[in-house]
């Protein structure tokens, strides 16, 4: 009876509705404003935290990412749904979680972020939201065409087990903070990174999210498409709820700041906001979900979205070191252009795993 209970419409609105609660609260005790939680941004955190890059204003070990996986660990072990996968083009699935990075980057937020950055009022967001769906119409345009990554398999439990374990230590390094030769663990003072909320609170609420997301199927890109692909408005409801939750709680908590000049962790180069989601959400639909969806079945025991996941952490080392990464004042140096090579390799991975490529290899047979 509780496992039927989580499939009702309702319930995908109570889980957009407490993560869009949730954020505004997170940002009120500390969190980043207009950033109570995004994926793309904290996985950047967690990378300079382990100094694959090093930008000072953005190193944190975030334990809402810690609690995203957990939660929905425990989620499939309640339910049964802990099942051990692999063997889906993950180094595809690698490349496709590298590149949804750089232009999450360049835009500066995840899925996620962008309909909290509208909930605070940021205009800009309309750009970057504006891109996401036609980097996802894009994609459901392959997926038409045959796209396809092939079937994960049945795996050793140990697989499964491997991005929970990571998860619990660096909980750890998060706690005890060791100082090593290197310098590491690094923390930022100042900036984004030294912004954050009570450890254990945003740790429970982060386990809570996990437990709802993965017992509804949580995912912001999935929505997008089931509701231009099928029709099927179920994920998209749950995204409307996240919004307006988010909009009401920030006019409450008095963090509601509309315009487009001066908000927090963003800039105006609306050309560049526009395209870097394009490229952020074409990654994401080819590999099947947002990186929260890609967190939530990594706790399931997905081998396949973990390697997505470590794909958008060595795709933040690489932002930041190759300054391809956005700050206030606008894109990197090499921002632009990240983004342009960024869609040609996700149109030749689209291209070359869809019918339409199978039949021009079998053309010059």
């Amino acid at each position: 009876m509780l496992k039927e209970f989580f499939s009702f419409r309702k319930n995908i609105i109570f889980t957009g509705i407490f993560i869009g609660v949730s954020a505004a609260f997170l940002q009120k005790l500390g969190n980043p404003a207009n950033m109570g939680v995004c994926v793309a941004c904290m996985l950047r955190d967690i990378a300079g935290a382990l100094g694959l890059h090093r930008a000072e204003a953005v190193q944190y070990i975030r334990p809402e990412i810690i609690g995203f996986v957990l939660g929905s660990l425990i989620a499939a072990l309640m339910f049964k749904e802990f099942k051990p996968r692999a063997g889906s083009a993950p180094l595809i699935r690698f490349v496709l979680g590298f590149l949804a990075m750089v232009g999450a980057l360049v835009f500066l937020g995840c899925p996620w972020r962008t309909l909290l950055r509208l909930a605070g009022g940021d205009g800009n967001a309309l750009f970057g939201l504006a891109g996401l769906v036609v980097g996802i119409w894009i994609g459901i345009f392959f997926i038409k065409a045959g796209y396809n990554l092939g079937r994960n398999q049945k795996t050793y439990p140990i697989v499964g087990w491997i991005m929970p374990v990571i998860m619990a230590g660096l909980f750890l390094l998060l706690i005890f903070r060791p100082q090593l030769p290197s310098g590491a663990i690094f923390f930022s003072s100042e900036g984004p990174g030294s912004q954050h909320a009570p450890i254990f609170i945003a740790l429970i609420i982060a386990l809570a999210i996990g437990f709802f997301a993965q017992r509804t199927r949580f995912c912001t890109v999935a929505a997008v498409r089931d509701v231009i692909l099928i029709k099927d408005t179920y994920l998209f409801t749950g995204v409307v709820s996240l919004l307006l939750a988010a909009l009401i709680s920030n006019l409450i908590l008095e963090q509601f700041h509309p315009g487009f000049q001066g908000q927090p962790i963003a800039h105006t180069k609306q050309l560049w906001n526009f395209g870097g989601m394009v490229l952020a959400g074409l990654a994401f639909t080819l590999a099947g979900g947002c990186p929260g969806r890609q967190l939530f079945l990594s706790g399931e025991g997905d081998a396949d979205a973990a390697v997505f996941v470590l794909g958008m952490i060595a795709g933040a080392g690489f932002a930041h070191n190759f300054d391809t990464a956005s700050s206030p004042q606008g894109p990197g140096l090499w921002g632009p252009a990240s983004v342009i090579i960024g869609l040609i390799i996700c149109f030749i991975i689209a291209f070359s795993m869809s019918d339409l490529g199978k039949k021009m290899v079998e053309a010059k047979r």
